[in-house]
């Protein structure tokens, strides 16, 4: 069937990724609105119109989509309202990669027991638990440390690693803070002395053919994102394994779209890690790394448009800039700086506010070298200052 465009596209969540998904989408001349839980949201910014709105809850979430009837419905986030998009998708709305795909995958717990009992891929170690007491019981047959998580969060919200008993209470208040909805639950997982953990960008056309970009090597503190690298240096054997696992759980999942799907390798083993049904944080690289981005393979799979092959840079890199203080306005110093080396981009996310560790923007460097082209992100996105602006009027 022969694509008509302009379509109109509706993203639940407007953050930078979301933003990206906006622009994407403007380049194809659809209408795009952003809706997030905060007005001037990055894809706001870009976007043809905005719904502020409490997305997790079900009849909030309904109202807008029916007033819209936009052609396609993108989650960027988790915290949504799950039960209101199966409920739409059986109204013929369109939701990616599908309604249940995005329940499934916003909560850790769902998405690991499909992974590890339903298909049988290789995970951590792992058990659930719904109080500290529960959890004390569930870390001891783990070993030490074990690392503690919501089983819905994101960016590393309420992560911890826990090396002794006594930490787990602490562990058990720092997830049920960072935890995102209602659920009072945990994922305990033991700790892996791993390698490298990489991000296999995985996409599934309508057609029902996969296609996978190169492999993307990142580095996280507490669960988030601070670098990532294209190529991701694997044996042959290694990438034949992500490959493998990452088609087995989409194809389960269904629909159509990009999946970030994430491992750890430890020795000759791949370990499935996570997904997240959308373009990923660490992908934020292949603006400047490929011929197509993440977000621009999304919405030509979304679309039903062709991707004749995803071209690669020789190396590239990218490094987050955060912001130090808490800061009512924004502002930005350094930039000529951060600018000053050939093949490097800086983004500014435009978020209208910071706090420490908030994720303010990113470099991006290409080159010939995976050791260069870290060193260049890394030294523009030291260049940025974070600082209290003038405000926007």
């Amino acid at each position: 069937m022969m694509t008509v465009l302009p379509k109109t596209l509706l993203l639940l969540g407007s953050g930078e990724l979301g933003k990206e998904v906006a622009i994407a989408a403007q380049r194809l001349g659809c209408h795009v609105i952003a809706c997030d839980r905060y007005s001037g949201a990055p894809a706001m910014q870009v976007a043809d119109q905005a719904e502020v709105l409490d997305m997790s809850n079900a009849e909030t979430l309904k109202a807008v989509v029916r007033r819209y009837q936009p052609d396609v419905v993108i989650p960027e986030i988790e915290a949504l309202a799950v039960d209101a998009l199966a409920e739409l998708e059986n109204e013929g709305i369109t939701v990616i990669p599908t309604a249940r795909a995005t329940a499934v995958t916003m909560n850790r717990d769902r998405i690991r027991d499909l992974a590890s009992e339903e298909l049988a891929l290789l995970t951590p170690k792992f058990a659930y638990a719904g109080s500290a007491e529960e959890l004390r019981h569930a870390a001891e047959p783990l070993g030490w440390p074990v690392v503690v998580k919501p089983v819905m969060s994101s960016s590393g919200k309420g992560q911890s690693v826990v090396s002794k008993p006594e930490g787990l209470r602490q562990a058990w208040q720092a997830a049920m803070a960072g935890s995102r909805g209602n659920s009072p639950r945990v994922i305990v997982e033991e700790f892996l002395h791993f390698d490298l953990e990489i991000t296999l960008l995985t996409i599934r056309q309508e057609d029902g053919s996969t296609l996978f970009c190169e492999p993307i090597g990142h580095e996280q503190i507490d669960g988030d994102y601070q670098c990532s690298w294209q190529p991701a240096e694997l044996s042959t054997e290694q990438l034949k394994q992500a490959q493998s696992m990452a088609l087995t759980i989409t194809e389960n999942l269904g629909g159509v779209g990009l999946f970030g799907v994430e491992f750890f390798l430890c020795g000759n083993e791949v370990i499935f890690s996570e997904l997240s049904p959308r373009p990923h944080d660490t992908g934020l690289v292949t603006l400047i790394s490929q011929n197509l981005s993440e977000f621009e393979l999304h919405l030509r799979a979304v679309l039903k448009l062709p991707i004749p092959t995803i071209q690669n840079a020789d190396a590239a890199a990218s490094r987050v800039i955060l912001a130090k203080d808490n800061l009512s306005s924004i502002s930005y110093k350094g930039v000529e700086k951060a600018l000053s080396e050939i093949d490097t981009q800086i983004l500014l996310f435009g978020k209208p506010n910071a706090r420490p560790g908030r994720r303010m923007g990113v470099a991006l460097a290409k080159g010939k070298s995976l050791e260069a082209v870290r060193s260049k992100a890394d030294r523009a996105a030291a260049s940025i200052q974070v600082r209290k602006g003038k405000g926007v009027s």
